[in-house]
């Protein structure tokens, strides 16, 4: 018995097969091989073909059934994964009216804002947990405002995710995750929230039903399991956005666990069991995957832009004689805890909004001719992005999340030991690597969804915990006097 988890980002689609009852991986693929297309007709876009996430599912999904050789009628629940706050409109015949704006899209950020201060800034945050910003509804209001001719055609709006379970089944459906991560929900009133559709002008008809995050949401059409070689019938039985499937892939579902990603941009993200959320909305909060209006459980989302992008910019553009990352984390190691009194602000890839939306661009202090080598460089670079992440978990713990043990999986940063001990030393929390991706947790949720386990206890009990890094307790007051004075430095910027 088989488990599918499709992945849908915005620079591939991955496809993962597991055993059912080992959780083992039995195939997994991703494509294009290179990054998708992304579109930005004017500074600040950024649009997808939503038809090109599905050519490359197909091809993807296809590698995988070639790979295992497995047959399809033994595959009994697909789990769908995808890149949080796209929108997708479709007309009554389903049929696209325009690309997908995207996640990284900023056109709609002057509707987010004019809608905080008139719906009110208060009843936003305590009823929404956010500011309308730049998410779905804004974005949607956009559409509306400059392109009314295809607002007046628009059926349903969909999250990317929810579009691939379209093309799959032909339904149309929503989670309250992914009306959360669109800036639709009203916690307090869990329901749509009727001060946002009001405030925008946006038709109630527009949502589709509402589905469980776990469940029998549709099934395989027969139109789609012939391109696709399933079953017809087949269930697909759980989708949630990235970042809550990236907290679920690692076994973060109740208060006070954290997850966390390093890649271009940083990700700590943790579960809270009551309605918090920051007056200054430096991070985000959404439902989490095992949210019910009974059971509350919430996703605070810290994002850092300039993070593992600092990284990849020192290798192309400074460290150039050094082959791989492991060089650099080697040349890195020869520095001490605090590189020798010099601080970097990693802060260079556009806005923050840990930082109330500043762009502060990355700046390096403190360097001096005479001491200062390469590798102390190096080592900056990574401490400064561990330093931005203690800043904005300082910002998590004072809406009340008590961060003891972060889990991540064992990729990007978190594969530099500097980092992870950095981290786990500033932030005196215990580190958990585990051997897991989004796609995997997807399809291990979908076993949730069709009843195969039990609970997500089960569904986890099979994840590969592959290393622990404790705080270096001799070494933190170091660690701590880095940040203090890395800290220094960014006040005095904003």
């Amino acid at each position: 018995m088989y488990l599918l988890g499709y992945d849908i980002g915005s620079s591939s689609v991955k496809v993962c097969l597991i055993e059912a009852s080992s959780g083992k991986v039995i195939a997994s693929e991703f494509s294009p091989k290179k990054e998708m297309k992304i579109t930005a007709v004017n500074p600040g876009w950024a649009e997808q073909n939503p038809v090109d996430w599905w050519t490359n599912l197909k091809l993807a999904h296809e590698a995988v059934m070639h790979e295992s050789g497995i047959h399809a009628e033994d595959i009994k629940g697909i789990g769908i994964t995808w890149q949080m706050h796209g929108l997708i409109l479709v007309d009554k015949d389903q049929n696209l009216l325009r690309p997908s704006i995207i996640w990284c899209d900023s056109r709609a950020v002057q509707y987010g804002e004019r809608a905080f201060k008139e719906i009110g800034e208060e009843k936003c945050l305590s009823h929404l947990l956010n500011s309308p910003g730049n998410f779905t509804a804004s974005k949607l209001a956009w559409v509306k405002e400059n392109e009314p001719e295809i607002f007046n055609k628009i059926d349903k709006i969909m999250l990317p995710g929810d579009y691939i379970a379209m093309r799959l089944s032909g339904q149309i459906g929503m989670t309250i995750e992914g009306l959360s991560e669109g800036i639709f929900w009203d916690f307090k009133n869990n329901c749509i929230s009727e001060d946002v559709i009001g405030h925008y002008g946006i038709p109630k008809s527009f949502f589709p039903e509402i589905i469980p995050t776990f469940g029998i949401q549709a099934t395989v059409s027969a139109a789609a399991a012939q391109e696709l070689g399933l079953k017809e019938g087949t269930p697909i039985s759980y989708r949630a956005g990235d970042q809550p499937n990236n907290a679920l892939s690692l076994n973060v579902f109740n208060p006070g666990e954290i997850a966390s990603t390093a890649g271009t941009s940083g990700v700590v993200y943790g579960v809270l069991d009551q309605l918090e959320y920051d007056k200054l909305s430096r991070v985000n909060t959404f439902a989490h995957v095992n949210y019910t209006p009974e059971q509350i459980r919430l996703g605070v989302l810290l994002c850092i832009n300039g993070t593992g992008i600092l990284n990849s910019w020192l290798k192309h553009n400074f460290a150039t004689s050094l082959s791989s990352y492991g060089d650099m984390n080697e040349l890195a190691s020869l520095s001490p805890v605090g590189s020798k009194g010099l601080s970097i602000v990693p802060f260079g890839n556009g806005a923050e909004r840990v930082l109330e939306n500043k762009e502060t661009n990355c700046s390096i202090h403190g360097i001096n001719f005479n001491i200062h080598t390469k590798g102390d460089i190096l080592r900056a670079a990574q401490e400064g992005i561990v330093f931005s992440y203690e800043y904005g978990m300082n910002i998590m713990r004072n809406i009340g999340m008590d961060i003891q043990v972060i889990r991540a999986g064992n990729a990007n940063m978190f594969l530099s030991s500097i980092f992870r001990q950095s981290l786990s030393s500033v932030s005196n929390a215990v580190i958990e690597l585990y051997d897991t991706d989004g796609a995997v947790g997807a399809a291990r949720a979908a076993g949730i969804g069709i009843g195969f386990y039990a609970d997500s206890k089960e569904a986890f009990s099979s994840l590969e915990k592959i290393a622990v890094i404790e705080p270096e307790h001799e070494k933190q007051e170091q660690y701590l006097e880095a940040y203090t004075r890395w800290k220094h430095h960014l006040n005095e910027i904003i």
